[in-house]
């Protein structure tokens, strides 16, 4: 004959506790993910959902970054677009001048020569000051240099000639933000491909005896201009060619900061939907369902309640209640 477990006031009371904390706790926990908006508070809501919510966390970080850095490179490379946009505007006007010079045998009468000379004069000294131009107070320029400007007034180069400024603009994707003067206007020496100071006839020589470049874009102002106030017409010519090399250079190196600046702009556009794909995917990870978080509540608040109105029932006074 097998006997019933015997069931004590105490264990009713101590299962009936257990059972309404249990409740209670469900509700509690679907008030805090209403408050919160996160399903998410703690690692042992859900692990894996906790780690897969870590590394998106990582990512929406990092596709920020290259939004950011994305911006800047934009910044940088606008700058140097615009001003070397400016540049070949007026040196194709400082070409005319010199076309027009060169085509009357030395210019014609003085007084037209001293009149291109001195409009050649203001076209160098805006040319300096696009040369000069800033970004975030640093010459775009000047290199690395940490000086405010990139060229004397002579148009003699005075900032650093070597080192780059990078900006990382995605994964394993970093693009050069910089120019460096030397080589969107044309080094001040002749120099070879490293580097090295050479003569005319590209044979190298040491600093003591580097040689002025004559295809420098602010040298071939001052050679024409000179050329103009003398009526020197085989220097005006010589100054044509070398003006040619000049804006050779300077549309080569706009076309290339054209290209990076571009490069830049779909990058940061791939960050941004990147950026949006990612946090999208974070929210149905770490973000409530708010309709069923508030039905959740409900539920555990009827579910409570009807848990308290039981409990009344099965816990009824007994013998030492009445002794009391």
């Amino acid at each position: 004959m097998s006997s019933s477990p015997r069931i004590t006031q105490s264990s009713v009371r101590t299962r009936t506790m257990a059972s309404l904390q249990r409740n209670l706790g469900a509700a509690q926990k679907a008030q805090d993910q209403i408050s919160s908006g996160k399903q998410l508070t703690r690692p042992s809501d859900s692990p894996t959902g906790t780690v897969t919510a870590l590394q998106l966390r990582g990512e929406v970080r990092a596709n920020k970054k290259y939004s950011t850095n994305a911006d800047d490179a934009a910044g940088r490379l606008g700058v140097v677009q615009d001003n070397l946009q400016h540049t070949q505007e007026l040196t194709t006007v400082a070409r005319n001048l010199v076309l027009e010079a060169a085509s009357t045998g030395g210019g014609g009468t003085p007084e037209a020569n001293k009149a291109r000379a001195a409009e050649l004069e203001q076209i160098k000294a805006n040319l300096v000051q696009f040369a000069n131009s800033k970004y975030l107070d640093r010459p775009v320029f000047g290199g690395s240099t940490p000086d405010s400007s990139a060229y004397d007034s002579t148009g003699q180069y005075i900032g650093e000639g070597a080192g780059e400024t990078l900006r990382a603009i995605g994964p394993n994707a970093k693009v050069r933000v910089d120019v460096r003067g030397s080589e969107a206007f044309g080094s001040d020496y002749l120099v070879d491909d490293d580097g090295g100071f050479v003569d005319a006839a590209g044979n190298p020589v040491d600093a003591a005896n580097k040689v002025r470049n004559p295809a420098q874009l602010f040298h071939v102002l001052d050679d024409v201009i000179a050329a103009m106030k003398s009526g020197d017409a085989d220097a005006l010519n010589t100054g044509l060619t070398n003006l040619d090399k000049a804006s050779d250079l300077v549309k080569s190196t706009l076309s290339d900061v054209g290209a990076r600046y571009n490069r830049v702009t779909q990058m940061k556009q791939s960050a941004e939907d990147r950026l949006m794909s990612v946090s999208s995917q974070l929210s149905d990870i770490e973000d409530v369902d708010l309709p069923k978080a508030i039905m959740e509540l409900q539920l555990q608040q009827t579910s409570y309640q009807a848990a308290l109105a039981a409990t009344a029932k099965v816990i009824q006074p007994s013998l030492i209640d009445f002794l009391r």
